[in-house]
């Protein structure tokens, strides 16, 4: 997602940035080259021997003759973006102000002046975060066109973003941007129909799929609505359903704005008629099954001009067939595309899919990460046939 691309990260002196080794790691990992810029006060809290390790390079701690924040982000410079991670109150001030006196702040105001992307990930305690001052230096910054990651606030404190959140935001900076401006509907995962208060029926659908798809609309630049049966998640709006008719009904208020749907949920085909109580076990018991409504259908039916994007599962292990079913789906529903695969992949980190149309289809190998974009992309196609 990031290879490629150069990050000059700036660390400031709040006590996350012990977090900064992990940070630096996770960075490279995901292809990105690093380099360091660090304030007096960071190397309190961190040593610079210990950012240069997790960087591979020299770290920046003074602004010398080298000129080193020109060279790092001025408008024929080394960096990609920059990242202040973690960003504290002072040096959101500062740099809401043009205040160039730590090699930090230096480094950002060149940024801003040569229209390298700037992200800041700030890192505070709570009410300092809640002080006017800072609110209005974030909105200030942010209408420059810094993105900011927001904190998560627990126990008092506005405490730096995870990981993997900043690296999304960084690749959504960074990269090209083809869904900017659309609402995407993205729904994920497994439906749950109640059989009683204690028992469900449902599938093997992991939801890494349709995740990995909100992920990668929302790093092609797309608001996302994610609607599936889990957790809330910093790159998407989220619905939470359990059942097939909770879904149908979300996806109904949600694409009223939207403007595509990706259908990635195994969504279950049958229902019952939940017990009121608990079933005792040890009896034979006979379930009355009812079909669901296809969502795909039905959200056709309501929004005939839509893009919709479906999948298909299948068991076969054949190609053919697999495009003929999915070539069904097409002509029903009218979809952009649907994604075909064996599901034998539910669950796991690699995939491999087919991607049809009415009259083609081509191949995909890879991650659920690398899919989630290759998704995005050629939903990105779809808008520009539209044009």
């Amino acid at each position: 997602m990031l290879s490629g691309v150069n990050v000059a990260l700036g660390v400031t002196g709040s006590i996350a940035a012990v977090r900064v080794v992990e940070l630096a790691h996770e960075l490279r990992r995901r292809g990105a080259e690093v380099r360091a810029v660090m304030t007096d006060s960071a190397q309190g809290i961190v040593h610079p021997w210990a950012v240069e390790f997790a960087t591979d390079n020299p770290v920046v701690t003074e602004i010398t003759g080298q000129v080193e924040h020109v060279e790092l982000c001025g408008e024929e410079g080394w960096a990609d973006v920059f990242l202040v991670a973690p960003a504290t109150a002072n040096t959101v001030g500062k740099v809401a102000a043009a205040i160039d006196d730590t090699p930090v702040t230096t480094c950002a105001t060149t940024a801003f002046g040569a229209g390298v992307p700037i992200v800041v990930a700030p890192a505070m305690h709570e009410p300092m975060y809640d002080h006017p001052g800072v609110l209005d230096a974030i909105d200030t910054v942010e209408s420059w066109g810094v993105d900011f990651v927001g904190p998560r606030v627990e126990e008092g404190k506005a405490k730096i973003a995870e990981n993997d959140t900043i690296c999304l935001d960084v690749a959504r900076a960074v990269g090209d941007s083809p869904l900017d401006g659309r609402d995407v509907v993205v729904t994920s995962g497994a439906t749950s129909e109640r059989i009683d208060p204690v028992r469900v029926l449902t599938n093997r659908a992991s939801g890494k799929t349709g995740r990995a798809i909100a992920r990668g609309c929302y790093v092609r630049g797309a608001d996302v609505t994610l609607v599936h049966d889990g957790d809330d998640v910093p790159y998407a709006d989220v619905e939470h359903v359990e059942s097939a008719a909770e879904m149908l009904d979300a996806c109904r208020d949600a694409c009223a704005d939207a403007d595509a749907l990706v259908s990635a949920a195994a969504i279950s085909d049958y229902t019952v008629d939940a017990a009121a109580e608990k079933i005792r076990s040890g009896q034979d018991l006979v379930l009355e099954f009812e079909r669901t409504p296809k969502l795909v259908d039905e959200i056709r039916a309501d929004y005939p001009d839509l893009p919709i994007v479906g999948f298909k599962a299948e068991t076969t292990g054949d190609d053919e067939k697999m495009v003929a079913k999915a070539r069904e789906l097409v002509d029903r529903v009218d979809a952009a595309f649907v994604v075909a695969n064996d599901a034998s992949v539910m669950g796991g980190e690699e995939t491999r899919t087919l991607f049809v149309r009415t009259d083609s289809s081509d191949e995909f190998v890879g991650s659920k990460e690398e899919l989630g974009l290759r998704v995005a992309d050629e939903l990105a196609t779809v808008f520009d046939d539209e044009t």
